[in-house]
């Protein structure tokens, strides 16, 4: 069975600590003990590490020796259509276990009203999330998550490829325009209701290539995480 894994802020000198939530859950919980082991990373690095002592709001590690680097996957940057916080919420937990660099919420023309105001104040739960989705699915980074932007401002994207998921019949599906040799890449998912002409125009504009998942018009939280799933298993060459 795979050691659990836990993101600590730093490394010194071959020791680090837990405290917050995550001790708790350690000491209360998994009734963690000194001599046990557990995978500790820094956002950088995996390592190895035992206990060396517990109370019930630090756990103490001392740490064994690095991990092996995982292979190189390309960088996913996910624009995600701001949608109901609680399907949004459900849309971060699982980009995260898919392996998504980075999530930025994008603010559209149909999205419900007051989301754009409220989001800002949602960050920190959305990253506590992507903390805990990423300790869960042992991953080696947590996924920036950014504050919402405009349309405009995502389409922007420096990104060399750029997909844009569109349900409009005759779009080529994501499969057929995969590169095989990028290692970052963009995808921008819409929103509930779909894409105005505006935003078409300005992602047209952009040079983001229109891409299909299917026949089937899928919720806006299924097509990002459909779309993720496709590029998930991309390598770098």
């Amino acid at each position: 069975m795979a050691r659990r894994r836990f993101f600590v802020d730093s490394i010194h000198n071959e020791h680090a600590s837990l405290t917050g939530d995550d001790a708790r859950h350690l000491a209360r919980v998994l009734r963690a003990e000194p001599g046990q082991r557990y995978e500790l990373s820094d956002n950088h690095r995996a390592y190895l590490a035992e206990v060396s002592a517990v109370t019930p709001a630090r756990v103490t590690f001392h740490i064994l020796e690095a991990l092996p680097a995982p292979p190189p996957s390309p960088q996913i940057t996910l624009y995600a259509a701001l949608i109901k916080f609680d399907r949004f919420e459900w849309l971060i937990e699982k980009a995260t276990e898919l392996g998504v660099a980075r999530i930025i919420p994008v603010i559209t023309d149909r999205a419900e009203k007051g989301l754009a105001s409220a989001a800002p104040k949602r960050i920190e739960r959305w990253r506590k999330i992507a903390r805990e989705s990423s300790q869960q699915s042992r991953r080696l980074r947590i996924p920036e998550i950014s504050l919402p932007q405009p349309f405009a401002t995502a389409a922007a994207d420096p990104s060399t490829d750029r997909f844009f998921l569109e349900e409009i019949p005759g779009t080529p599906p994501l499969l057929s325009v995969l590169p095989t040799d990028t290692d970052a890449f963009s995808i921008l998912t819409g929103p509930e209701g779909g894409w105005t002409d505006r935003e078409r125009a300005l992602a047209s504009e952009a040079a983001w290539k229109p891409v299909s998942l299917g026949a089937h018009i899928l919720r806006a939280e299924t097509a990002a995480i459909a779309a993720l799933a496709i590029l998930s298993q991309m390598r770098i060459s």
